[in-house]
């Protein structure tokens, strides 16, 4: 298989786990602002702590990244996913502050029941 092949399924993995994530960032959002904690909160949270710790072992650097470097020397952030340029080089910033949001109304909610 040609490292161009390689590096398109990298990417399309890439971009379809980032869609995962969306969806557990956004679902507990959410859940948070309607007030309906749940177990898919707990799990949302469970999976967003791993990926941090993830990130954390991998000095900030998705590991899938590692291995799309080996079958691309783009200097772009998107080169390794399906993302706007501008998106792919904040994406760590944006959600980090977005699932910061969704833990502090979670807080919230908690402290007032």
């Amino acid at each position: 298989m040609k490292a161009s092949t390689k590096l398109l399924w990298v990417k399309l993995l890439h971009t379809l786990i980032w869609l995962f994530f969306n969806v557990a960032i956004f679902y507990l959002l959410y859940a948070v602002i309607a007030n309906r904690i749940d177990f898919w909160v707990w799990l949302c949270i469970a999976l967003l702590v791993l990926e941090g710790f993830i990130l954390l072992v991998f000095k900030m650097v998705c590991p899938i990244t590692l291995i799309a470097r080996k079958y691309s020397d783009s200097p772009k952030d998107n080169f390794d996913i399906y993302l706007p340029n501008w998106l792919a080089k904040h994406n760590k910033m944006i959600y980090t502050a977005i699932v910061l949001v969704a833990l502090a109304i979670l807080v919230y909610r908690l402290a007032g029941q």
